[in-house]
């Protein structure tokens, strides 16, 4: 691993104070002395979580019951990928609840501390794959469902469902 990036890792999660992520940037020698290529450049936990969704939406499933399945398959696939990344405990403890290979094992439990945008990182590629007006209903069932995967709170799940819907909207480039 580069060893800005080693330096950088630390700070780049849960810095709030915009002055604060400048100032480390500086410190690192500025943007233009950072190369984000591969290996050396990790991807987030999200992101990792939001190629999931879009693999599954790719599998060519056309029953929402094996759609929702193959989500919830993919995202306990994922989460085998998270070492040095920092997945949040409402996504593990989500995922870790996904019965996949059930009926119905796509559905958790309510959780009251069901919060965060997790859900909502992951759901643009939703908004990619179904951005005409007429899968509107497709966008609004798969973007709840799946974010109530991890974040079975209104406030976790409603997060997904903005980030798809908007998504849809600029590919609709609607202003």
């Amino acid at each position: 691993m580069n060893l800005w990036l080693e330096l950088l890792l630390p700070f780049v999660l849960f810095i709030f104070a915009g002055p604060t992520i400048h100032q480390q940037l500086q410190e690192l020698g500025g943007l233009d002395n950072i190369t984000a290529t591969p290996p050396g450049w990790p991807v987030s936990d999200d992101t990792v979580m939001h190629i999931a969704t879009g693999e599954a939406l790719a599998s060519g499933k056309t029953d929402k019951e094996a759609m929702l399945l193959e989500i919830a398959a993919k995202y306990k696939e994922c989460m085998k990928d998270m070492e040095g990344r920092k997945p949040g405990p409402t996504s593990i403890l989500g995922t870790d609840l996904l019965q996949p290979d059930k009926p119905g094992g796509y559905i958790i439990p309510f959780n009251p501390t069901g919060t965060g945008c997790g859900a909502a990182m992951r759901s643009m590629c939703i908004g990619l794959r179904y951005s005409t007006p007429e899968d509107l209903d497709d966008l609004i069932m798969y973007s709840i469902e799946s974010g109530r995967m991890t974040h079975n709170h209104p406030t976790g799940y409603l997060g997904s469902l903005a980030s798809a819907l908007f998504t849809s909207y600029a590919a609709q480039l609607k202003p």
